[in-house]
C-alpha cells in the first residue's frame, strides 16, 4: 500500500521561504506553539503583515518587523537566501 509522505508544516515554511513567500512563512510559523526566543519577532512580523495600522499606533515599524521576522526565521531553522 501507498502513503505519500506527508507534508510537515516545518516543511511548508521552508517552502513558502525559499518561494519567497514571506508572509506566508511567518503566518505558518506564527501557529507554531514552541518558538522560543524568537516568538515575539514572528508575532511582530505576523501583525505587521495583518494589522500594519494597529502596528504603527503602538509604535512598531512595519518594515522592520517584518525583515527582523525574516532574520529570525533564517537563523531558527537553516533558511538560506
Amino acid at each position: 500500500m501507498y502513503y505519500p509522505q506527508m507534508e510537515t508544516k516545518l516543511s511548508q515554511l521552508k517552502a513558502a521561504a525559499m518561494n519567497k513567500d514571506w508572509q506566508k512563512a511567518i503566518a505558518i510559523a506564527a501557529r507554531f506553539s514552541r518558538l522560543g526566543n524568537i516568538r515575539a519577532q514572528v508575532l511582530d512580523a505576523h501583525m505587521a503583515y495583518t494589522n500594519p495600522r494597529f502596528a504603527v499606533q503602538i509604535g512598531k515599524n512595519i518594515e522592520l518587523c517584518i525583515e527582523a521576522g525574516k532574520s529570525a526565521l533564517m537563523d531558527a531553522y537553516g533558511i538560506k537566501q
